[in-house]
């Protein structure tokens, strides 16, 4: 007998640098509502491994703000800044496949870099890479990092990608993607400053919370290629995609955090009701 659809799993993914806004609204509704729809379940996780950016009374606001909404998920939240043991096994085990290397670069030099070189290829994210850590010599390598220079993780996708072959991915508003990670370049696993990235840190938790079904903004579209290379690189489960559309303000430009006017507090201290927030959010009762 054929076995029977997995559990749809969905999951709501905030980070606590400041309050929610109706943007995540509508993000946080997609998701409770694909779940709820399906008999399946909705997850909240808190992005908080950017230290000097979250804070905990944004974490409680978070809670407090999605609950007055009307979701509710299940038990526990989990937070990011717990799970770095994951992280850290997990870029062990591409470093000794030797599928990542140090990379020194600032910012400052990775612009000289390419304004020397005369072009500037860009990928979905903008300008790429040019790979300077990744044709260092052993010597210079090695000399960086007995100098103590900081130094982040990236990944050779090149090299991935003749480890994993093509791949796609499903998109539930588009259908089959054809993956095409070379587009980045060579993506940071590990900041210097944190020992872990978005991609590396939410493909983790995505499989290990069980999640089937990641919805996001399309303005994240373009970063699945990404992690569906790493799906493929540690052997995680692959969900499927779907990507909404993003709520815009009268000039047309997507909502952020800086909109405290449309915040999730400030409507709630003008009077709006959780129905209104949710209409204005997209999604009338």
């Amino acid at each position: 007998m054929p076995s029977s659809s997995p559990e749809t799993v969905t999951r709501f993914a905030p980070s606590p640098s400041g309050y929610l806004h109706l943007g995540h609204a509508h993000s946080a509704l997609f998701a409770w509502r694909a779940a709820r729809a399906a008999g399946g379940r909705f997850l909240l996780r808190i992005e908080d491994i950017d230290n000097p950016r979250s804070d905990p009374a944004f974490m409680d606001a978070i809670l407090e703000d999605l609950s007055w909404l009307g979701l509710d998920w299940e038990d526990p939240v989990r937070h990011q800044s717990g799970q770095l043991d994951s992280y850290a096994a997990a870029l062990e085990g591409l470093r000794d496949r030797g599928l990542l290397y140090p990379c020194f670069c600032t910012r400052s030099t990775i612009r000289a870099e390419i304004a020397a070189s005369g072009h500037a290829p860009h990928g979905p994210s903008g300008a790429v890479y040019p790979g300077t850590c990744r044709t260092l010599s052993p010597d210079a390598r090695g000399t960086y990092l007995a100098q103590g220079k900081p130094y982040g993780l990236r990944l050779d996708i090149a090299k991935a990608l003749d480890s994993t072959g093509p791949l796609t991915w499903i998109d539930r508003g588009r259908g089959e993607i054809q993956a095409d990670p070379l587009s980045h370049g060579d993506v940071v696993l590990a900041r210097k400053d944190i020992a872990t990235s978005y991609h590396l840190a939410v493909t983790l938790d995505d499989a290990d919370q069980g999640v089937t079904l990641v919805t996001r903004g399309e303005d994240l579209f373009p970063m699945t290629d990404i992690h569906r290379l790493l799906q493929a690189l540690l052997g995680l489960p692959v969900p499927q995609w779907h990507h909404h559309g993003l709520l815009r303000d009268e000039q047309g430009e997507r909502l952020a955090k800086r909109d405290d006017a449309l915040s999730i507090r400030a409507l709630r201290q003008a009077g709006k009701s959780p129905a209104e927030v949710r209409a204005l959010a997209g999604f009338p009762d």
